[in-house]
């Protein structure tokens, strides 16, 4: 027979075998992304139905970016996203790689969305790569932020540069009415572990 419980992942007298994981993210560099990666791989071993991943971030680099999507892509299991304070830049993008239905937003909080910037410098030569560089990028991720939203490829795009090419902030229910979200609330985190006892 067996019976069921249910408790908080967060309590810290919570005794599983394996605990749930929630990964955290707020900085976009090679470091974090190489803990991204620890972390969900932890995540995928623990028998978890969903790896809840929450956002509350200014941005960083795309390129570690693009390494966090494809860890959310190849992940074995659902990923939930969740924004608490903030989702700017790098932190929206990832943001709607969440499973579908499962973006969650607080009330209060922003998510922001702009081009991606070359920050190039050196030659003329190696600037012109730089930027044809940040186009390729810019082009790719608005196209993956639409598809993951339901919209035509050029939606985001076409809306950031009708505003000038400046950076564009949105509220939860900004965020809903563009599908970006699903749902305006912080999720309640339950586990639930499964004792087996046996009589021999």
């Amino acid at each position: 027979m067996h019976f069921e419980k249910k408790i908080d992942p967060l309590l810290s007298k919570a005794e599983l075998r394996f605990p749930p994981i929630i990964v955290r993210v707020n900085k976009f560099t090679e470091e974090s992304a190489d803990a991204f990666s620890e972390a969900m791989s932890a995540a995928q071993n623990t028998g978890q139905p969903v790896i809840p991943v929450v956002i509350d971030s200014y941005g960083g680099q795309v390129y570690s970016l693009l390494a966090m999507i494809s860890e959310i892509k190849n992940s074995s299991v659902p990923v939930a996203t969740i924004v608490e304070g903030k989702a700017m830049s790098c932190g929206a993008v990832l943001f709607t790689f969440g499973a579908p239905g499962y973006r969650f937003m607080a009330p209060d909080a922003t998510i922001m969305i702009h081009d991606v910037s070359s920050g190039g410098r050196g030659k003329i030569e190696e600037l012109k790569a730089d930027v044809a560089e940040a186009s390729r990028l810019d082009g790719k991720i608005y196209t993956m932020m639409a598809q993951n939203c339901g919209k035509k490829d050029d939606y985001f795009k076409k809306i950031v540069h009708k505003k000038g090419h400046a950076d564009w902030f949105l509220d939860a229910e900004e965020c809903k009415k563009h599908h970006i979200c699903n749902h305006i609330r912080i999720p309640k985190l339950v586990a639930s572990a499964t004792v087996e006892i046996s009589f021999e």
